[in-house]
């Protein structure tokens, strides 16, 4: 067995056989005398339950997690491409793909008697293994400890500013072309010339603001995203907080019985001992005692001996 086959076995245990689990495997392991493999074992985390019901689809549901995992993948190269049609279309699919998924997890969750009331941090993860190829391994391993999440989506490919979106009316254009027309040459051409660095500087102006209002939109979406993900962060930690503390909680009250047991085994060794004591105290008497009585029986058979042979004579 190595550490992978290791975690394969526990990580598809519910959460709450984890820890038993991982304790007893390490303890036979290093029985074995793989202490490293042991040790390593042992530094293996119990998963949340979220993580828990999010393993279990890479044992229960392979094909329809390969189908997502495959979906991110080429999702991820449209994305490097900027193919929009693709980026539309496995977009489109990525939403089905990831509600159908969710719904298996949460389906098999409630079978096993657990509830799942953080559905949305499956479909985070879910997402996460879309837009991550480092994500989309971690959850193919069905190994994950907690939720995974990600900062962002795939962004569609941005339009380049077209030319004549000026916001101008066209007319208004053809109109002043015309008046320009009625003027003299040289007015005409000077003026002409003017009023098209006038359009090139409006429309770089223009350009230059809408720029600017992207990348504000940008920021102020990616800090949203960035705020939803340090909420849900926060949750999970909370959530794996609780759980932990509710396993110190049991081991503190296992380590306290254990504690109450081994005093009063240790009481009751005591009072034996002081038995045992009194006990051989009371042999070493008897046998000095015996002892005396038997050398008395032996004087006194001596003596009778001696007057039964004096009375013959």
């Amino acid at each position: 067995m190595d550490l992978n086959a290791a975690a394969d076995r526990l990580y598809g245990l519910p959460p709450d056989e984890f820890t038993a689990a991982r304790d007893a495997l390490a303890k036979e392991i290093k029985a074995a005398g793989d202490g490293r493999l042991a040790r390593d074992i042992g530094k293996l985390r119990r998963p949340t339950v979220v993580a828990w019901a999010v393993n279990q689809a890479s044992r229960r549901h392979p094909e329809e997690l390969g189908e997502l995992l495959d979906l991110g993948e080429r999702l991820r190269a449209a994305w490097y491409a900027q193919d929009a049609v693709a980026l539309s279309e496995l977009t489109g699919r990525r939403s089905e793909l990831t509600g159908r998924l969710s719904r298996l997890i949460a389906g098999d969750a409630e079978r096993e008697g657990r509830r799942l009331t953080a559905l949305p941090e499956v479909e985070q993860t879910l997402d996460a293994a879309i837009v991550d190829a480092d994500a989309a391994e971690r959850v193919r391993s069905g190994h994950l400890v907690t939720a995974l999440s990600y900062s962002g989506f795939a962004p569609a490919p941005t339009p380049r500013p077209s030319r004549t979106g000026t916001g101008e009316r066209p007319g208004a254009r053809r109109g002043g072309r015309a008046r320009e027309r009625d003027r003299e040459p040289e007015r005409r051409a000077v003026g002409g010339r003017a009023e098209d660095r006038r359009d090139t500087e409006r429309e770089r102006e223009r350009e230059r603001r809408d720029r600017e209002r992207r990348e504000r939109e940008r920021r102020a979406e990616r800090l949203r995203r960035a705020a939803e993900d340090a909420g849900r962060a926060a949750a999970e930690a909370e959530r794996s907080h609780a759980e932990w503390a509710a396993e110190l909680e049991a081991a503190v009250r296992e380590r306290d019985r254990l504690a109450a047991e081994v005093a009063t085994l240790r009481d009751r060794l005591d009072a034996a001992a002081e038995r045992l004591g009194a006990a051989e105290q009371r042999l070493r008497v008897t046998e000095r005692d015996e002892a005396a009585a038997a050398k008395a029986a032996a004087g006194a058979r001596d003596e009778a001996t001696r007057a039964r042979a004096a009375l013959e004579d």
